[in-house]
């Protein structure tokens, strides 16, 4: 099992330890699904089916995801319910995390450059956490500045990697857009062209973030669409992948490593078996498969509402008895 090369065995892991899992992940041909929550119910389903398939997870926030979280009444002015929301489900995760017995990686989602001082926000607690504790509040966070030039978008994330490398915390950054749409970001007409990121920037981002931390990861772009399309619409290519680290281990001369890139999958709902077996087999170890799991969450409390109906309908009277009360219907409690 993965658990078995990490010092921290079960909750919430950091630094070297997510480290070893990613290389675990490549040694052993598998990646780890990222799982966006934003309340207490989705991280508790996702921990729920972790524990049962023994697997260690990625709980992951988005911005929009993390102000949910926070709740919808409270104003997300120069990012305050995102940043508050964020830390509450941080919080709550380490809570309960160790109660389910495997990993957790803590992880933040797509950051845009509109959106940094969410970020800015949170490496502050992280800060303030690890003054206390010796380790951040998060294990991870995603910067992305894929719309941006490849030159700020490398420069920014350097900065923010030199900034979390003290804590031993881990930075996922983009290159290469990911078309569809999620969260408010719209990338549905962008250029073909820009969906694919080319071996050269792929070295130059690893060149430049290894001299700061070995803590990172990339989200090199195949062709990846958020969403679910119909079939032939999105052209994936993880063969792709497969050049990146091929180019960087030439350039860098290493020896020991076919894989040294720590590569993730995003837009990974409604891809193939085999294209996420292809792009494993190139060394993604993180799969985003948000709107498959999304639709998986919702199927659940449809078809409840769907069987329930006529006990949902009013608080007394069901197919029963006129008289039969229905709260048991409307609230679910453990009785």
């Amino acid at each position: 099992m993965a658990a078995s090369v990490l010092s921290t065995k079960s909750g919430v892991i950091y630094g070297e330890d997510v480290r070893k899992l990613f290389k675990y992940c490549q040694e052993k041909q598998f990646a780890i699904p990222a799982i966006n929550v934003t309340s207490s119910s989705t991280v508790v389903a996702s921990l729920e089916a972790a524990r049962d398939a023994k697997s260690p997870i990625i709980l992951q926030v988005s911005q929009g995801g993390a102000a949910y979280f926070a709740g919808k009444g409270v104003d997300n002015k120069n990012q305050e319910a995102s940043i508050a929301g964020s830390i509450a489900a941080a919080h709550y995760i380490r809570a309960v995390a160790p109660a389910y017995g495997v990993p957790v990686v803590l992880h933040t989602d797509h950051c845009a450059k509109k959106l940094l001082p969410w970020l800015d926000g949170m490496l502050d607690a992280d800060e303030k956490w690890f003054k206390d504790n010796k380790e951040p509040l998060f294990s991870s966070h995603m910067i992305d500045l894929s719309e941006e030039s490849v030159d700020y978008n490398l420069e920014t994330t350097k900065k923010y990697l030199q900034r979390a490398q003290p804590m031993g915390q881990w930075l996922e950054m983009e290159i290469g857009i990911t078309g569809g749409e999620e969260d408010g970001v719209n990338n549905e007409d962008v250029d073909n062209n820009s969906l694919y990121t080319q071996p050269e920037d792929i070295h130059n981002i690893f060149k430049t973030l290894s001299a700061v931390s070995p803590y990172f990861s990339i989200a090199a772009g195949f062709g990846n669409v958020h969403g679910v399309y119909k079939p032939g619409n999105v052209k994936l290519h993880p063969e792709l992948l497969s050049k990146h680290q091929k180019y960087v281990v030439e350039q860098e001369k290493i020896k020991d490593d076919d894989k040294p890139v720590f590569l993730v999958f995003h837009g990974g709902s409604g891809s193939s078996k085999q294209e996420y077996l292809d792009a494993i087999s190139y060394g993604v170890v993180k799969v985003n498969l948000d709107t498959d799991l999304q639709y998986a969450y919702t199927e659940g409390i449809r078809d409840y509402m769907i069987s329930k109906k006529d006990y949902l309908s009013t608080q007394v009277g069901n197919p029963d008895g006129a008289d039969k009360p229905n709260k048991k219907y409307v609230t679910i409690t453990t009785t």
